[in-house]
This record gives C-alpha cells, sequence and structure tokens, in this order.
C-alpha cells in the first residue's frame, strides 16, 4: 500500500494526482518559455529593420511629437476662453492628453503596424505561411512587429504628466502609479481587439486599410475628457466603442477624481469583452479564408 502510494503520488483520498498536475505545470512553463523566446527573436528583427531605415525612425519621432505639441498648444488656446470643461481644469486636461498619448503610443509601438498589415497578408497570401507554422497564427499577426520609436514618444508622454502632476500639486501613491498602468494595459486591449476585428474584414474584403485606419482617427476622441459629450454620442463612445473609456477612467485615477469604482469596473468587463468579441471574429474569418492561390 506504501509503495501504491509513492508510486501514484496521490494525495490521501485519491482526490488529486499531484504527478499530473507537475505535468501540466511543466508543459504550460514550457509553452510560456517557447513563446516567450519567439517574441525576443521578433523584437530582434525589428530593431535590425529600425537601424537599416534609421532617418525613417527619427523622422516619425519628429513627427509624433510634433502632433502631441499641437494637440497641448490646442488645450492652452481653449482655456484662454473659459477656466473649466465641465470638473476639467486645464492642467487635469493636460494630464488626460498626456495618459491618453501614453496609451496610444504603447498600442502603436505593439500592435497598430501589424493590425494594419493584415490586410496585406491576406491578399498576397502570406497569411498562408503563418498557418502552417506550429504557432498560434494570431499571436504571430499580431505582433510580428514592433514599432520602437513609439517607446520615444510614450516616454514624452510620461514627461508630460509629470510635469501636469506637479503644477496640480499631485503626488499620487504607487497604487494609483499601479492602477494607471493596469488600467493603461486594459485600454490598450480595447483597441487592439476592435482594431483587430476591423482588420478581420480584409478576408471578406480583401483591404481593409482605410476602415482600420478611420478607427485609429478616432482615438483623438479618448484625448477629451467625458464630461464634455452627452447624450447618444458619449452612450456610443462609452458602450460601443469605448473611447471614452480608454483615457478618462485611468486618469480619473491618477487625479483623484474617480468618484466610484463603476468606471473602473465597466474598463475592465468591456476590455474583456472586446477581446472575446474579436477571438471570435478572427476564428469566424480564418474559416472563411481561402488563400490568395484558390
Amino acid at each position: 500500500m506504501i509503495w501504491q502510494l509513492k508510486v501514484n503520488d496521490r494525495k490521501f483520498g485519491g482526490i488529486r494526482d499531484t504527478g499530473a498536475v507537475v505535468e501540466t505545470r511543466d508543459t504550460l512553463r514550457s509553452l510560456f518559455a517557447r513563446y516567450l523566446n519567439i517574441y525576443f527573436e521578433l523584437w530582434k528583427n525589428s530593431v535590425t529593420r529600425e537601424m537599416i531605415f534609421k532617418t525613417n525612425f527619427v523622422l516619425w519621432i519628429v513627427v509624433e511629437m510634433l502632433w502631441f505639441g499641437l494637440q497641448l498648444s490646442f488645450i492652452g488656446v481653449l482655456y484662454l476662453h473659459t477656466d473649466h470643461i465641465g470638473t476639467w481644469t486645464k492642467w487635469q486636461v493636460v494630464l488626460l492628453i498626456g495618459g491618453s498619448h501614453f496609451i496610444q503610443q504603447m498600442f502603436q509601438a505593439f500592435f497598430l503596424v501589424n493590425c494594419t498589415n493584415l490586410s496585406e497578408l491576406v491578399r498576397t497570401g502570406k497569411l498562408d505561411f503563418l498557418l502552417l507554422l506550429p504557432v498560434n497564427t494570431r499571436f504571430l499577426v499580431s505582433v510580428r512587429q514592433v514599432d520602437l520609436g513609439s517607446f520615444v514618444n510614450a516616454a514624452s508622454a510620461v514627461a508630460i504628466m509629470a510635469y501636469a502632476a506637479h503644477q496640480l500639486h499631485l503626488v499620487p501613491t504607487a497604487l494609483q502609479i499601479t492602477g494607471f498602468l493596469m488600467l493603461s494595459i486594459a485600454g490598450i486591449a480595447i483597441h487592439y481587439s476592435l482594431m483587430f476585428l476591423l482588420a478581420t474584414i480584409s478576408f471578406w474584403t480583401v483591404r481593409a486599410q482605410g476602415i482600420v485606419w478611420g478607427y485609429y482617427n478616432l482615438f483623438n476622441i479618448a484625448r477629451m475628457p467625458d464630461e464634455a459629450f452627452r447624450g447618444w454620442f458619449r452612450a456610443v463612445f462609452t458602450f460601443a466603442i469605448p473611447m471614452l473609456l480608454v483615457s478618462n477612467v485611468p486618469v480619473r485615477l491618477l487625479a483623484d477624481k474617480l468618484g466610484s469604482l463603476v468606471p473602473l469596473l465597466l474598463l475592465l468587463a468591456m476590455s474583456i469583452v472586446c477581446f472575446c468579441v474579436s477571438e471570435w471574429g478572427w476564428r469566424v474569418s480564418v474559416r472563411r479564408y481561402t488563400s490568395a492561390s484558390s
């Protein structure tokens, strides 16, 4: 009996097989290490690509910074004629624009190029090659390229946020900063899920860049205080296309303007819903795919 218990490594009563649990854990660890190694190799390729086209790398950083500066200038002109937008003061809105720019740039760093390239993979038939690889196809399609210049622009957004917080005499706690980062990840997940879902339209129309870039232009809505909108417009961009949640909720947490946990829970829930819908759309689209040669 003692020998049998040692061989099977079972808990008393036969409730759990420790050997099976350990085997499952080792399998998951091995799978995670494999995908991490693949992602590391993709990063190296992205760095090599950026170093080959150094001028393009620097130019896009300059363009993004100029665009960021224009948005801040617009807010400066706007507050020459008013003191508040709803309950948002000038430096609170600057904090919001900085937070929105940070989320947008982090999304752009990891996912934007990949989402926009999906239609080209479908049109040219290069998706055939990715489907044959022994790796999750959505993972490869989503993270093949990394926009390194966006990390520089995200750093400039953090600098603006720090300056705005100084003007507001805000000293966020470690918990608030951690919460902001976690909510920012939820916002990035929403952007990625919705843009990826729109990109899957290319399985029906072949080209979908116009639709994808149209969604990207909606990012500007996320830079404005949610209190500036009313009625159906606010409802659509809160529940159907949750742009107003993506940056307003994380920045409200930093600025001590989060009156209740409802917006926070809504943002987290919408990130899960959007990802599940995009996964459903991806699976339906791939089943329809017949490759470029058929």
